[in-house]
């Protein structure tokens, strides 16, 4: 039986770059469906779940932004936002709103296939566990503290007996912290085992993520008692703080 090809949507309103992208990942073979505004790209996300959302910030109609708030309630998979270099502000929104990570335009063939890949491995990791025959598998399957549990088995994080909904990414953060619990992890170390490459100072994605994680866990109060800044050195998760 033929292999299933991932499935990705291309949201960009530029009739160019959306073609340029489609044919190179087609290429690469991917299934790829392409749309040019917000309203046509939340009825197919909503209605076909693609592997990866490649979304650009600036669309005719609902914005990238506006389109991650509709349909990440529901939508766990990745989302990569694209913007101009000029956008930093709608990084930091589109990143607060739900995007997984974002790149900025021109689009690289190169980072942006990375990219795919990367989050394409995970998300097929979180949907077999054990069907990756070179994936270094982790002595502990499942984290508990006082009311949170974390299983990485199953990727799903629950709190106070409720399930608490995490996209991938937000998982993977989540667990290489609390799997170092007591311990301060660098958000060089952190960028360099989600993404795979140095921090360079300047990227907002960790810190976005961690800010999801905390509201999500209820950990909003103007010192943190779960996930804590440790100013200039990264981020604490504390062991046993509820």
């Amino acid at each position: 039986m033929e292999e299933t090809k991932p499935n990705i949507l291309i949201v960009e309103d530029d009739i160019e770059l959306a073609q340029w992208m489609q044919e190179y990942l087609l290429n690469k073979a991917f299934s790829v469906a392409v749309m040019h505004n917000g309203e046509d790209a939340v009825v197919h996300i909503q209605s076909h779940n693609p592997d990866i959302v490649i979304l650009d910030g600036m669309l005719p109609g609902i914005d990238g932004i506006d389109v991650c708030k509709v349909v990440r309630p529901e939508f766990t998979n990745t989302i990569i936002m694209v913007t101009a270099r000029d956008e930093e502000i709608d990084e930091v929104l589109g990143l607060e709103m739900g995007a997984d990570e974002y790149l900025t335009k021109p689009v690289r063939a190169r980072a942006l296939l990375t990219r795919i890949r990367k989050h394409l491995e995970r998300q097929q990791h979180a949907s077999n566990p054990s069907g990756r025959v070179n994936d270094i598998v982790d002595v502990v399957k499942q984290l508990t503290f006082s009311r949170l549990e974390i299983d990485k088995q199953t990727m799903i994080v629950t709190l106070r007996g409720e399930n608490i909904p995490v996209t991938t990414s937000e998982f993977d953060l989540l667990w290489i912290l609390a799997k170092q619990a007591g311990q301060i992890v660098s958000r060089n170390d952190l960028i360099k085992e989600l993404r795979g490459f140095d921090y360079d100072g300047f990227n907002r994605s960790i810190d976005l993520k961690i800010s999801r994680l905390r509201k999500k866990l209820g950990d909003t109060s103007s010192k943190s008692t779960r996930i804590k800044t440790i100013w200039g050195k990264g981020y604490l998760f504390v062991k046993d703080a509820w």
